[in-house]
């Protein structure tokens, strides 16, 4: 639907409006546009000249200075005028940078530039010669007749309308994504790297330039051919003596020209691209006028065939190269004599000589190599010939006699295949022909319209050029003899290039237009290949190659051309053309695959930007086209094709590991998003089944003023606990305003985010600000997460400073932490001396971690040791698991059903009940518990300094230590007070000793001796007691344990106890090392069904 636009001036009532803009105004804007041309965003890529928002730099020195928009002044610095906007759009360029580089360094003044030309190629000159140009070239001459001699008609047209297909489909694909936006020069490589991501950009781009450079070596192969061949075959360094060794010398042949013809065509491409540029018409001109003399010669046999005779023994063909005459004798002066073609049959002229006896029983034969149009030869070329190596190449319609030794034929001239053939290798060796739409593409900077001529002229091209494949195949079977279409070398017609002997008005019109065409088509891919590594190069997403995006002063990619001679005599060594053929199939057709894949992923992802100008595209014909593409790699070489994806993969692991992050829009970014969605609307906020669960980590982090992170070994933890499954949240508190402290914010995620990468913790950042931390983390855990994907399990770090803060607010956070976590039903995890525990790289040798198993949490302290046990830090500890045994229990039993537990949840632990009577409480819990609750109201009335909490705190933990070493000299000489196995006998006396003994007076003594005691909380007295206790008996089986997993008390209900919680807790992990307190959410987690 057309929208139409009014532009309506207004008048400034204070000014009398604007002065129109001089000339210089012009010229400086043009000059900040340059500038602007060369700033970099902050991955360090040079930024795109853009006309759009957030690009107002420009404008400062043209502030508004009228009164009608004042409303929209704080818009100005970050949004431009709709006036500004569509100026800025009328100068918009899409000229890369180095469009002029060339012209520029050859100017020795340097200080005046030359001014910048506006694109004028159209779609003729700029797309559809180009792709005229690349398309058709050394198969079509060298290959395309035997082809069609060895596969038939039938099966050449089959080849032909397939890879054509392919090629069709894959230009409908690229003319979709060329038309959505504008296109800098960087064809297939730019379209998919911006529309796949930098991971399928790279890998693709890398198989664009390798097809590319062994498309160089193709051509180099196919000029050697013609010249050693067809043009001067005394050239030769190495040659054959014998029939079997022309094989071998023909091969070191192009291996030592190509060699040679490499280097020189690298010296050209370094020293002058601009002469190859100049020269690309006169090669397009000697495609043409060769096509046009085949046509010529095709009329021209309606009426008078060529005379080019094939010497035929019995039914086979001969080699025409040592004889002239096609006769066994010559009837010369009134005497039979014997000729030329005798002497290689036969062991002397005499005609009584000794003969092959093939030869002796059948006659020679002349046929006509180009019978002409109306010679009824195509129903005999319509079907294939394929055959093995070394299989000779006969006319069934010949009459033939036995006779002959098969081991004496390969030393006879006969005309044989060099290699096995078949339709698939047929296919490989045919498709380089088909290559070459992305000419266009490439050139989209020097485009007057290049959303409008890419697809056209592409389109136009590949039209053209089937219509010439299919017509050649149609005339050459029509034409030619079979023999010779299989004749690969023209050995039969005295060494012509086939295709020549049709042509109009001389062969040589072919061959030198072919040798002049794949020398053209070489030097372009050795310029086209250096260039394109260097822009992968400098888009920087492949960290080793940034080496070759540097060169000469102008931008001549030298290191670059190094690097793809290099890989281009690599080529040259295989010095066969139908071997080189198939390899650069594979990386073409990758490349094709993924330009389909792009349109069809852009298309289902209906993305808002996806709306390109051509519109006869549509995601089935990009799918049918990546299909066909991925079937024709297949069916050329399966191995090749293997070889071919196993590289594109290595490269996309290579940048998704080690390469730099890009953001451009890429389809891949969209797909997740939509996979995402879809995912996370099919998984159901329920909580998963007890199979399915695992945890789902919140680490709650904590930074220091500088936003540095102080425990990184939390994230060590968690990617131990997690290897890179399931869900990781990193959350971080801010204290103050979001609008004050979003600088402080986004500092602080990129740190934590540093510390992620550098802990190799997978998974997602999330910092809050919050008015205070208390809310900031009550946050975190409601609203951390996305749907059914939320965290179940909270990991925080034990507040190891608490006594000597200044501020109680710092364990008041985290008790209610913990409450909030059991409010919300999630896990929690508690790591004591969390930068004790090891980094990822330590190895922790022989040991085990001790599972203090109290209270049963749902099986999370049966889960975790072995989820930790999957690392290769804790791969070698062992797994033992302690229960706490009472009274009334019977430990015995106990164990072995514990055991069976474990058992069934197929688990390897070693089993221990360790049991604990109700013994009386100790003088020493009492004295602890006072000092609790002494330092706790001291706390209350008085506000202490900093340096007298300090001292208070040290002096309370000196008594605690000396008072806990004391107790523990007494339980190591008293045994008595902890019985390790209980019996029946042991339980009765035990009972009948508590009954007779009276506590009552004990307790009387006890107050006795200190009457303050008598004072304190008895539900204090008793949770030091079971603190005491249980801190004993944990330190004496676990001291040396690498890791002790404990059950966590839950808080007190009554928050007038916080502190006190704080003491329990300190007092039960007193002496250990690395603790985890574990805290259940309120669920199953482990189960012993299947």
């Amino acid at each position: 639907m057309p929208t139409s636009f009014t532009v309506v001036p207004v008048k400034d009532n204070t000014r009398g409006g604007k002065k129109e803009r001089s000339e210089e105004d012009d010229v400086d804007d043009n000059n900040v546009l340059k500038e602007e041309d060369e700033e970099t965003t902050g991955d360090g890529v040079p930024k795109e000249n853009s006309p759009f928002i957030n690009n107002t730099e420009n404008d400062k020195g043209n502030s508004y200075d009228g009164t009608n928009m004042a409303l929209f002044e704080e818009e100005m610095d970050s949004n431009p005028m709709v006036s500004s906007l569509l100026n800025k759009l009328a100068n918009y360029t899409n000229l890369t940078q180095g469009a002029q580089e060339h012209e520029e360094a050859d100017d020795d003044e340097g200080s005046k530039k030359k001014a910048v030309k506006s694109p004028q190629m159209g779609t003729f000159m700029g797309v559809y010669l180009p792709c005229l140009q690349n398309i058709l070239g050394v198969i079509l001459f060298l290959r395309l007749t035997w082809i069609v001699g060895t596969a038939g008609i039938l099966e050449s047209l089959a080849i032909v309308c397939l890879c054509c297909s392919c090629t069709m489909l894959t230009a409908i694909s690229m003319s979709a994504i060329a038309t959505n936006g504008v296109v800098p020069a960087g064809g297939s490589y730019y379209m998919i790297s911006r529309s796949l991501g930098p991971e399928f950009g790279g890998a693709v781009g890398l198989c664009f330039y390798l097809g590319t450079t062994f498309a160089g070596s193709m051509y180099i192969l196919g000029t050697i051919e013609i010249l050693l061949t067809y043009i001067v075959p005394k050239a030769a360094i190495f040659v054959a003596e014998k029939k079997e060794d022309q094989l071998d010398a023909l091969l070191n042949n192009m291996r030592v020209y190509g060699t040679c013809c490499l280097a020189l065509m690298a010296v050209v491409v370094f020293v002058g691209v601009k002469y190859v540029n100049k020269l690309a018409l006169v090669f397009l001109a000697c495609v043409i006028l060769s096509i046009l003399a085949i046509y010529a010669g095709v009329i021209k046999t309606i009426f008078e065939p060529p005379d080019f005779p094939v010497c035929m023994l019995g039914n086979r063909t001969l080699q025409n190269l040592n004889f002239d005459k096609c006769l066994k004798t010559d009837f010369i002066d009134n005497m039979t004599v014997t000729t030329k073609l005798w002497m290689l049959f036969c062991e002397g002229p005499e005609l009584n000589a000794t003969c092959n006896d093939y030869f002796v029983n059948n006659n020679v034969t002349m046929i006509q190599g180009i019978p002409g149009l109306t010679s009824r030869v195509i129903s005999e070329n319509m079907w294939s010939e394929y055959g093995p190596l070394g299989m000779m190449v006969e006319n069934k319609k010949l009459s033939s006699l036995g006779g002959s030794d098969s081991a004496q034929d390969i030393y006879m001239p006969y005309v044989v295949n060099d290699i096995t053939t078949f339709f698939t290798l047929l296919v490989g060796i045919y498709f380089p022909s088909v290559t070459g739409i992305m000419a266009g593409s490439n050139r989209s900077g020097d485009l007057r319209d290049a959303q409008k001529s890419i697809p056209v002229g592409t389109i136009l091209a590949i039209a053209t050029t089937s219509v010439i494949y299919v017509t050649c195949v149609v005339l050459f079977g029509a034409c030619i003899e079979g023999v010779l279409l299989r004749d690969k070398f023209g050995d039969s017609v005295k060494g012509n290039l086939v295709i020549g002997t049709l042509s109009w008005p001389s062969p040589w019109v072919i061959v030198i237009g072919s040798f002049f065409s794949c020398c053209g088509a070489g030097l372009q891919s050795l310029t086209g290949a250096p260039r394109l590594l260097q822009a992968i190069a400098r888009d920087g997403i492949v960290p080793f190659l940034q080496v070759f995006g540097h060169g000469k002063a102008n931008g001549e990619p030298t290191w670059a051309l190094l690097l793809t001679a290099g890989i281009c005599e690599i080529g040259i060594l295989i010095a066969s053309l139908d071997a080189v053929a198939p390899i650069l199939s594979m990386f073409f057709l990758m490349c094709y695959l993924f330009v389909n894949l792009a349109c069809a992923v852009q298309t289902l992802l209906r993305t808002p930007n996806w709306r390109p100008r051509f519109k006869y595209y549509h995601w089935a014909l990009s799918f049918l086209g990546m299909s066909l593409c991925l079937a024709l790699m297949f069916i050329c070489s399966w191995y090749y094709a293997i070889v071919a994806m196993a590289i594109a993969g290595c490269i996309y692991k290579y940048i998704e590991y080690r390469g730099a992050e890009k953001e451009w829009g890429d389809g891949i970014r969209g797909l997740s998003l939509n996979a995402a969605r879809y995912a996370l609307i099919r998984l159901e906020e329920a909580p998963p089944h007890t199979k399915n669960w695992r945890p789902q980590v919140l680490v709650l982090l904590n930074v220091d003023s500088d936003q540095g992170v102080k425990h990184p070994r939390l994230l060590s933890l968690t990617t131990q606990l997690k290897a890179g499954k399931g869900l990781t949240i990193v959350g971080n508190v801010l204290e103050g305003t979001y609008l004050t402290k979003d600088a402080e914010a986004k500092r602080a995620e990129q740190n934590i985010k540093s510390s992620m990468s550098a802990e190799r913790t997978k998974g997602f950042c999330h910092v809050v600000v919050s008015s205070n931390l208390r809310d900031g983390m009550s946050h975190l855990i409601q609203s951390a997460g996305l749907g059914g994907m939320k965290h179940n399990t909270v990991l925080m770090a034990w507040p190891g400073t608490w006594r000597q803060s200044n501020d109680p607010q710092s364990w008041k956070n985290f008790i209610e932490t913990v409450r909030e976590s059991t409010a919300a039903h999630h896990a929690l995890l508690v790591a004591k001396n969390v930068d004790s525990f090891p980094t990822n790289q330590d190895r922790l040798g022989e040991g085990t971690i001790d599972v203090w198993w109290v209270v049963h949490d749902g099986g999370m302290l049966m889960l975790l040791p072995f989820l930790l046990r999957q690392h290769k830090v804790w791969r070698k500890c062992k797994m033992r698991i302690f229960t706490v045994a009472q009274m009334d229990d019977n430990s015995i039993q106990m164990k072995k059903d514990l055991q069976m537990f474990l058992y069934h949840l197929r688990l390897d632990a070693e089993v221990e009940v360790v049991e604990m009577h109700d013994n009386d409480i100790s003088a020493f819990t009492y004295e602890k518990t006072l000092m609790m609750e002494q330092r706790s109201q001291m706390l209350k009335q008085m506000q202490l300094s900093r340096t007298e909490r300090e001292r208070e705190a040290q002096l309370i933990h000196d008594r605690n230590t000396a008072s806990h070493a004391t107790i523990n000299d007494k339980a190591e000489t008293g045994p008595d007070r902890v019985h390790m196995t209980w019996t029946k006998d042991k339980l009765f006396a035990e009972r009948n000793r508590n009954r007779e003994c009276n506590a009552n007076v004990a307790v009387r003594d006890l107050f006795n001796m200190k009457p303050e005691w008598e004072s304190l909380n008895q539900s204090n007295v008793r949770r030091m007691h079971t603190a005491v206790k249980l801190n004993g008996v944990v330190v004496n089986k676990s001291q040396g344990a690498h890791l002790v997993l404990l059950n966590m008390p839950g808080p007190p209900r009554n928050r007038g106890g916080d502190e006190n919680y704080m003491e329990f807790l300190e007092v039960l992990l007193e002496g250990l090392n690395r603790v985890l307190l574990v805290r259940g959410g309120g669920r199953e987690v482990i189960t012993i069904y299947s």
